[in-house]
């Protein structure tokens, strides 16, 4: 993919979406439908191999990597968890040619009628969803003008699969960085959904699927593409820069930018950590996995563990980011260079509230006991 998302890195940043010929070469690839179970065209891949595959979509470019963690967990999460009948319609009668975007989080109530739900909301940054078929909305169920509950405090989360031509859209998407990503908002207004195009936000049992990525859920998933998007963007600045300093000469330095100790110094400092950062996602999510695979729960603390990794990670990328920023000079300012787009992508892409603070606190008070569990981890 890296030729074809070169070249058409700029125009999908002009249109606010990737453009036609990255979607069609994720289709002829056979990108897009990779992460699905087998049933639905995919490989089942495991958790080492989506993040490396994340890693290189984000290196190539950050709109393209976030796509990348937007279209394709979706679209697993819809093959994997969705009953029966809701398979058959969406996969099935598709020929498993189905791009899936959207937010997962209950921004919309879906009123509880005969068969399914009748759902009102509205989302924002639906990601990927300017060329996807089918549009996911998270929603909570309401019963008697209540929320339902699936244990104490914790409400019942549903996901909706939409046919885009029941949702209307508002754009939206005027940001400053992962501009080409088709972000849209949108919103439904009484809409009925029948039950079999739904499914629970954090259901860890799969209907099709033998992969143990199935058993661990949509927060590990996502977890995992956060922390792997955030490095590859990182990644994409340290190799810029450190090619960039070869014949790199700043105002009033003789010298060029590769030959100075302090550039050298600190290039190894962030190449080391953005190494460590990457064996460490890869450790921490391959051995809750294989742990799971060979049967085991996925206890609060391995899903704590996954989720600090994703925020540490997501944190050191983003100093790797800043790094090699500054140390590339005027060059990283100039709009259409993947210097300048790059770090635009990932002081974008980091404001996530997956990634944020608030995780890596929720996680912490589980290791010390203040809690036993968060129904969000």
């Amino acid at each position: 993919m890296r030729d074809v998302v070169a070249a058409e890195a700029a125009a999908s940043e002009r249109l606010r979406t990737l453009s036609a010929p990255i979607v069609d070469a994720m289709w002829s690839s056979g990108l897009m439908t990779s992460f699905n179970p087998v049933v639905a065209g995919g490989t089942e891949p495991s958790f080492a191999q989506m993040i490396e595959a994340w890693i290189e979509m984000a290196w190539q470019d950050g709109s393209f990597g976030w796509t990348g963690i937007a279209n394709m967990p979706s679209s697993l999460a819809a093959a994997t968890y969705l009953p029966e009948a809701g398979f058959e319609e969406v996969f099935t009668r598709n020929g498993n040619r189905v791009t899936l975007g959207g937010q997962f989080a209950p921004n919309g109530q879906g009123v509880v009628v005969d068969g399914g739900y009748r759902l009102t909301g509205a989302w924002n940054f639906g990601s990927g969803t300017a060329h996807s078929a089918y549009v996911a909305a998270g929603f909570l169920p309401m019963e008697g003008g209540e929320m339902r509950w699936i244990a104490d405090g914790i409400p019942e989360m549903m996901i909706a699969v939409l046919p885009r031509d029941e949702v209307t859209f508002t754009d939206g998407w005027h940001v400053q960085g992962l501009k080409g990503t088709g972000s849209y908002d949108y919103n439904v207004a009484d809409l009925f959904v029948p039950a079999y195009r739904t499914f629970q936000l954090f259901t860890r049992e799969p209907l099709r699927g033998t992969s143990a990525v199935g058993r661990m859920g949509m927060m590990a998933v996502t977890g995992a593409g956060h922390a792997a998007w955030a490095l590859g963007v990182a990644k994409s600045m340290l190799d810029d820069v450190q090619e960039l300093a070869a014949t790199k000469y700043r105002m009033s330095d003789m010298a060029a930018l590769a030959s100075r100790p302090t550039f050298q110094k600190s290039l190894a400092h962030h190449v080391m950590s953005w190494r460590a950062a990457r064996l460490l996602v890869l450790d921490t999510y391959g051995r809750a996995e294989s742990g799971v695979q060979a049967g085991a729960e996925l206890t609060p603390q391995g899903r704590a563990d996954m989720r600090a990794a994703a925020v540490f990670a997501t944190d050191l990328a983003r100093a790797c980011a800043e790094w090699a920023h500054l140390a590339a000079g005027t060059t990283s300012i100039r709009e259409g260079s993947r210097l300048e787009r790059a770090f635009r992508d990932i002081y974008t892409g980091t404001q996530h509230a997956f990634i944020s603070e608030k995780v890596a606190i929720d996680a912490a008070q589980i290791w010390l006991g203040t809690i036993e569990d968060h129904f969000a981890l």
